[in-house]
């Protein structure tokens, strides 16, 4: 593909353009309204090029020993970038994606397809209500959950409860990661709540992002990662040296510090994430 190409997606409304990268041959992006989804490089799927998803597949890197295949649960499909990047990294993966807009997965399955071979089944509609009708044989196997769930540039409020998160819980195999794409600005009001919420269901909860977002300078990700089991922590420090720079993990007395005054969120009580300023993103 040498030019790009847009739809107008049936469900939401919003409109999806996937782009060659002018920079990285064999590379493109997704864009939905106006707002970075998903970059995928089609020579590498190893290669991850946004800050936090680099951050993700650093969570990828920690579940099972190295190149062992997994069982994964994606919430939230994008362009498939890190399914593609568990399949490359780890082949023989059993990977669910389960995604609300399925025109979306048909065009990025027509524009820029993923290997034929790898384990990757989608399916469509509301995370919160497919993952209760996910095949009994997923509950409790799942080495792996990556929550990164957006209605354009929002996290939809349904989806940052605790009663979300116990059903993402019982997806988990004993020693299971989640992983949750939070976007959140200054002061890290809605980030703070989510990790406060993260608590309520597990016993061990981290964090690491870029140190001028975990300072509240500016807007951006922080991904939360979460388990019932201990996490692997001690092998952050050197997937974090890894890249991308400066970043930093939070856990321990310094996380109980970062979430000090914030309640875990309920669904009575729930918001979508704070939307971001149109020139955050600068295309």
């Amino acid at each position: 593909m040498s030019e790009r190409a847009t739809i107008v997606l049936k469900r939401s409304g919003l409109a999806a353009t996937i782009e060659p990268d002018q920079f990285v041959p064999g590379a493109y992006q997704l864009v939905v309204d106006g707002t970075p989804q998903s970059h995928v490089n089609m020579d590498d799927p190893r290669e991850l090029f946004y800050e936090y998803v680099r951050r993700i597949g650093h969570v990828v890197d920690l579940v099972r020993a190295p190149g062992d295949p997994i069982t994964a649960v994606h919430l939230g499909a994008g362009a498939l970038t890190l399914p593609r990047y568990v399949d490359a990294t780890r082949p023989g993966s059993r990977q669910q994606v389960i995604e609300l807009e399925r025109d979306l997965v048909d065009f990025v399955r027509a524009t820029i397809p993923w290997s034929k071979r790898a384990q990757i089944r989608v399916r469509y509609g509301d995370a919160r209500e497919v993952v209760e009708r996910l095949p009994e044989g997923i509950r409790g196997t799942a080495d792996l959950v990556v929550s990164d769930i957006f209605n354009g540039a929002q996290t939809p409020a349904h989806v940052t409860t605790t009663e979300f998160y116990a059903r993402i819980a019982a997806l988990l195999a004993a020693d299971g990661i989640l992983a949750v794409n939070v976007a959140d600005g200054p002061g890290l009001a809605f980030a703070r709540a989510q990790a406060a919420t993260l608590q309520a269901v597990f016993p061990e909860v981290a964090a690491f992002a870029d140190t001028q977002i975990l300072k509240g300078r500016r807007f951006g990700n922080v991904v939360l990662i979460a388990s019932r089991s201990l996490l692997p922590l001690d092998l952050v420090p050197r997937l974090l040296a890894a890249g991308p720079y400066p970043a930093k993990l939070v856990a321990g007395p310094e996380l109980r510090n970062f979430v000090a005054g914030a309640r875990p969120v309920s669904d009575g009580a729930a918001s979508p994430s704070p939307e971001p300023s149109r020139n955050v993103f600068d295309l």
